[in-house]
């Protein structure tokens, strides 16, 4: 035995919004032994795989057009309006399980886009969260991932700023100063959910008190990939994984502290089933 001493990170874990998506969904499959969701309900394929064994059932938007007469889960990301059109259409109940920052984000949108203003949206591409904002502007909204990807010369003089809310809060105000340095006024509003956008702070505290650390986190999730980073540039003894199996015992020698954290899309019961395993060697 390694002697390992193993603590799991308390802030780690589902954020609110996610944790009101699944506990939304274990009540409804509680109650009928199934449900469609449309897209994975949390980008954490354990998380997925657990739900589905419950009678989750993962859908896309082409799926969607066939199904009548049904309940749909949608998910924390949020929806453009054409999916509500579309249920109203085929019949179907919408399980509105969309995260309120994330609807409270959406209504600002929208409203700006009434007004007619140019919207630019900090965000990444084709992700479902970016997809439901862009939804409230006709798809007119111009989003980047990154400011190099914008023709600054180019740009209107006047301009609204928006980011998707899990995005780097000191990135985004990055952006905005890079915008008003080159001559452009930018009518900036900040998005970001700060239970997210905390995180990096939180974490590099967490992992500089120990010799490893473990990383868990589904490979779909974009706020997993970010946060591992933020874990491996303050200590470069962090290992991502998405499942206990993949732990290897020669990461560990005798008597080391071993934290483990994860993504916001991590559920705590697999952030466990790793320490378990990591407490073995």
């Amino acid at each position: 035995m390694k002697l390992l001493q193993v603590d799991i990170d308390t802030q780690s874990g589902f954020c609110f919004g996610v944790v009101y998506a699944i506990e939304m969904a274990e009540e409804i499959l509680d109650e009928q032994g199934y449900l469609y969701c449309l897209g994975d309900i949390v980008h954490n394929d354990e998380e997925v795989k657990r739900l589905a064994q419950k009678g989750l059932k993962i859908i896309d938007h082409g799926d969607l057009y066939g199904l009548r007469d049904e309940k749909v889960l949608i998910r924390a990301h949020g929806e453009p309006p054409s999916t509500y059109k579309l249920a109203i259409q085929n019949n179907l109940t919408l399980i509105d399980a969309s995260c309120p920052v994330v609807l409270k984000l959406q209504n600002r949108i929208k409203n700006s886009f009434d007004k007619q203003e140019p919207i630019y949206i900090y965000g990444k591409h084709g992700h479902a969260e970016v997809i439901g904002l862009l939804g409230q502007t006709d798809n007119k909204a111009v989003v980047f991932q990154d400011i190099n990807e914008l023709d600054l010369p180019s740009l209107p003089k006047n301009l609204t700023l928006y980011s998707q809310t899990t995005k780097s809060t000191g990135k985004f105000y990055e952006i905005h100063q890079t915008l008003r340095d080159n001559g452009i006024e930018v009518n900036v509003n900040d998005t970001i959910c700060r239970q997210v956008s905390n995180r990096d702070k939180e974490l590099r505290e967490f992992v500089s008190r120990y010799d490893k650390v473990i990383f868990v986190s589904g490979t779909k999730s974009s706020n997993g990939k970010v946060l591992y980073q933020v874990c491996k540039e303050r200590n470069d003894q962090t290992y991502f994984v998405s499942s206990p199996s993949e732990i290897q015992s020669d990461w560990f020698t005798l008597g080391d502290r071993v934290g483990i954290c994860g993504a916001t899309s991590t559920p705590m019961w697999l952030m466990e089933e790793v320490k378990e395993r990591i407490l073995t060697f």
